[in-house]
């Protein structure tokens, strides 16, 4: 039995699996013929990736908690610290994912929650402002690309 009174959690109040899915199909469309963005993804297939920034974004926004249970403590820091991750990578997510949020036309207060968040997460991510080597470090491949974990840093990261 549900308690009618509880507050809805933020992925109930825009829609829940539907309106992630339909987010994050959106972003991986910009990222797969993006020449910065793809070669950080070592599948052929973005599916993968896909479907973990979806168990992601939905466990982090109040969703089931699949993520935690198939892949453990999220650790983003550690998870992109093979990738050269600098400031045009950056501003190159964010405009995939801009794309993104505003193909879901979420409420101003929504779309500001949700925004801000990803900004903040694209910002941590930076690991390097050097322009070239973009995409995973040479030998380094790891076997999953990357996901959306915010955490505090404790220490530079480097790839």
């Amino acid at each position: 039995m549900t308690d009618a009174s509880a507050p809805l959690s933020f992925y109930d109040e825009i829609g829940g699996h539907e309106t992630f899915a339909t987010l994050v199909a959106a972003f991986y469309r910009g990222v797969a013929d993006d020449e910065v963005l793809r070669p950080m993804y070592p599948e052929e297939d973005l599916g993968p990736a896909e479907e973990r920034l979806l168990m992601f974004l939905e466990q982090y926004w109040g969703g089931p908690t699949t993520y935690s249970q198939r892949r453990g403590h999220p650790r983003l820091r550690m998870r992109h610290a093979p990738f050269h991750v600098n400031p045009e990578a950056r501003d190159r997510w964010l405009a995939h994912m801009r794309a993104a949020v505003d193909e879901l036309e979420l409420s101003p207060l929504h779309d500001t929650t949700l925004w801000d968040y990803l900004q903040r997460a694209a910002h941590a991510m930076v690991n390097t402002f050097e322009p070239s080597g973009i995409g995973p470090a040479a030998g380094s491949r790891p076997a999953a690309g990357p996901d959306l974990t915010v955490r505090p840093a404790t220490g530079p990261a480097r790839p």
